[in-house]
């Protein structure tokens, strides 16, 4: 297809919890969308037969794919051998991935005359070195299992380096960036010269930091334990460490940040210890991911927390004084645009991003379709 334009494209975006559907034009703005609180279920069609009556038709439709497991290594668009390698990923990614192959099978019934592409959180991980990718466990799991650490949150982390390389002047392959996606997943990221070299999240999104209904890293040591001294079975420690943890476990009242900050400030010492082991496991996750960097230009935070939440921001880099990075922050005036929220006389500038992965999906469905 060449170069020009291609029309609208819708994106599809199913989370663990929400559905958000997204019509774009040629020159990005938004046609449409509509945007529910609720994870996708067998009525997906509704929606989005109600979206489309609101638009032109869409040329194409790019679908977010959490995991695309050892198989999807790039962003590809659907035929039906793809559709069964999705299959076969689902389990990688329980939370994300068969909520997504819903909308995208009836995005493929109600729209079966366009390309539907397949834009996955994993690929912008794709080239992790072998000692950030691999585990240190025996080979037969590593190459007969496929048992690696894939990284996630590509589409965000490809979105905030091209903002943060606008916003500082340079092109992205100049950049040694650490990049913080803080939202109900949380997960880190080094980007070193355009490139992901170390990520928190590793064979699913459950490993690294603490997030908002997510444990985070546990010592695997006291899972087996609670297998056999306490006799929880796979399936209650998996329910427990994906829906009842983080946040939510620590505080017993809301994995919701805004929440947290006010029960703290009226004196919720539940509050106040779920507020503090999130924003010691972020300053972890920062500091572990600059590790990988020869330097440290910026740091980057996006996500829903990241972007909407001062309070956390201001914790954690407050106390990550040994990377050069100092509190004072200020809030940027208009949200819906990345800023610097560093002071002038900054040693590195703290940058925040509004979340962009929509956006991501959209230029990527279109890379595909321009493609040879």
């Amino acid at each position: 297809m060449s170069a020009g334009n291609i029309g609208p494209v819708l994106v599809a975006d199913a989370g663990s919890s929400s559905l958000r559907l997204t019509v774009f034009g040629d020159d990005g703005q938004v046609l449409a969308e509509d945007h529910s609180a609720s994870a996708p279920g067998e009525d997906v069609s509704g929606p989005l037969r109600q979206l489309l009556a609101q638009t032109p038709s869409p040329a194409a439709v790019g679908h977010r794919i959490v995991h695309g497991g050892p198989a999807l290594r790039s962003h590809v668009l659907v035929d039906d051998e793809v559709r069964a390698a999705l299959g076969n990923a689902a389990d990688l990614a329980p939370l994300h991935v068969p909520q997504a192959l819903t909308v995208l099978d009836t995005a493929r019934k109600v729209l079966p005359d366009v390309p539907h592409a397949a834009c996955f959180d994993t690929v912008f991980h794709a080239g992790l070195p072998a000692a950030a990718r691999e585990y240190a466990v025996p080979a037969t799991w590593r190459e007969e299992y496929g048992m690696r650490r894939y990284g996630f949150h590509g589409l965000s982390y490809a979105w905030a380096l091209g903002r943060t390389a606008e916003l500082l002047g340079q092109r992205p392959q100049q950049l040694h960036l650490v990049i913080a996606h803080l939202g109900g997943g949380c997960s880190a990221c080094a980007v070193r010269n355009g490139t992901s070299v170390d990520t928190t999240m590793g064979f699913t999104p459950l490993e690294g930091l603490v997030m908002c209904h997510r444990s985070g890293s546990v010592d695997p040591g006291a899972l087996a334990w609670l297998q056999t001294r306490h006799r929880l079975s796979a399936d209650d420690i998996e329910d427990v460490l994906n829906h009842h943890s983080g946040l939510l476990g620590l505080s017993g009242t809301s994995d919701d940040t805004r929440d947290l900050v006010r029960s703290r400030a009226a004196g919720d010492e539940r509050a106040a210890l779920a507020l503090d082991v999130f924003t010691h496991h972020c300053r972890r996750g920062i500091a572990a991911m600059a590790a990988s960097l020869d330097r440290l230009d910026a740091l980057v935070f996006t996500g829903e927390i990241g972007e909407d939440q001062p309070e956390v921001r201001e914790e954690v880099c407050t106390r990550l004084t040994a990377l050069g990075l100092t509190g004072g922050l200020r809030t940027p005036d208009d949200a819906s645009r990345p800023a610097i929220l560093s002071g002038p006389g900054a040693e590195i500038p703290i940058v925040v991003v509004p979340t962009g992965e929509a956006q991501q999906i959209d230029h990527e469905t279109r890379t595909l379709l321009r493609s040879p």
